[in-house]
């Protein structure tokens, strides 16, 4: 497989963990990045300073620069990206922001935190992903705002959304929590609304050691109104110009990403030739492989998510191959409890609800061998 660890680096790795495929790897199982990342950890703590400051500043400046926008700021997580994004951009109470039922809880509960109301839609059956002819049948006199979710590293079909929206005078904010170097039409996700909102968890394409997240932008307006939302609304020190809160990103994962950013677009061509040796794997079975991107779009692969109408009975196949697998996601938004006010029930969205019960995700990693993707294969092969 182009892109698949070398035989050297894979004998580093314990000998590829031969009796099972893990899901993923971190950063534990690289020698030589983690002995960086504890160097980066121990200047960090020589320096003493934590909060904000340097370290937080230069990630920034790189992280805007490498997503091709004016403007980065770094918080405390993705979740608070989408939320402060809202607020950034004047979205409460009495608006409505559309939002795809087939994402983490993290998509709506950003805009209830907001003060504002999810309207839950479907996703293409396809890409699984927001379209803008879903959005153009779902907007109403409320609406200001849509959030296309770059679902599992996959991009968006952005063209029309954006010519859409811009027509109905409703704010973009993208989710590229999943999607860290995806681009389409060339720009990378994140930077082709009015803001787009990172993740930095750590099993995220970039991973913090804890939680953290960004908002790009190109405003700059809106990147200082950020920056008072995220500490105290504090513009000088003791001079606090707003009711905030704190959600700042720690000066110690800052320095951790700032490592890892300059390895992504080299990390990301691993995902996507793995992602793509995958799908040719997969190809003409049972088991339904992720569509193929269009030529505007991109898939940098943080998930590899695959669909079976027997779902439970391939994940039990799985683990007794001794692949590892997981769900992504069981139960969409709009049949959460948290969101049971709404009045979505069983059937109301059902793509996204045949989504739920077919979808399973396959390991997917930087390093995945090729003799990995050959296990898993012949797995899934059985199984057919």
């Amino acid at each position: 497989m182009s892109g698949a660890m070398s035989s050297g680096s894979a004998t580093a790795l314990a000998g590829e963990q031969a009796a099972r495929v893990p899901f993923t790897r971190l950063d534990n199982a690289d020698p030589a990045l983690l002995a960086e990342l504890l160097g980066v950890v121990e200047r960090v703590s020589q320096d003493a300073a934590f909060t904000l400051g340097a370290e937080v500043e230069g990630f920034e400046r790189e992280f805007a620069s490498w997503c091709e926008a004016g403007h980065a700021v770094g918080v405390s997580s993705g979740t608070a990206a989408l939320e402060l994004a809202l607020r950034g951009l004047g979205i409460g109470p009495g608006d409505e922001v559309i939002v795809p039922t087939n994402s983490f809880i993290a998509t709506a509960e950003a805009v209830s935190a907001a003060g504002a109301t999810p309207l839950l839609v479907d996703v293409d059956e396809e890409t699984a992903l927001l379209t803008a002819e879903i959005v153009e049948q779902a907007i109403t006199p409320r609406t200001r705002c849509v959030i296309p979710v770059h679902l599992y590293g996959r991009t968006v079909e952005m063209g029309p959304l954006l010519d859409l929206c811009r027509e109905r005078g409703v704010l973009v904010v993208e989710d590229a929590c999943q999607a860290h170097g995806a681009r389409y039409r060339g720009r990378p996700a994140g930077s082709l609304g009015d803001a787009g909102c990172f993740s930095f968890y750590p099993t995220k394409n970039l991973g913090a050691w804890g939680d953290g997240g960004a908002v790009v932008t190109n405003d700059r307006d809106l990147a200082a109104e950020l920056r008072l939302l995220r500490s105290h609304g504090e513009g000088a020190r003791h001079h606090h110009e707003m009711p905030a809160r704190t959600d700042r990103l720690d000066a110690l994962q800052a320095a951790i990403l700032r490592v890892k950013l300059g390895r992504l677009d080299e990390a990301n061509e691993r995902r996507r030739a793995a992602g793509a040796a995958l799908r040719e794997a997969l190809t003409g079975g049972t088991v339904t492989p992720p569509a193929a991107v269009s030529g505007t779009g991109d898939h940098v692969y943080h998930l590899f998510v695959v669909r079976s109408p027997e779902r439970n009975a391939l994940r039990e196949h799985l683990e007794a191959a001794g692949v590892s697998n997981a769900i992504h996601y069981p139960t969409p938004i709009h049949l959460q409890p948290a969101y049971a006010d709404l009045g979505l029930g069983v059937g109301s969205l059902p793509v996204a609800e045949r989504l739920a019960v077919e979808s399973c995700s396959l390991p997917i990693f930087p390093v995945i061998s090729a003799a990995e993707i050959e296990r898993i294969a012949a797995a899934i092969a059985s199984f057919d």
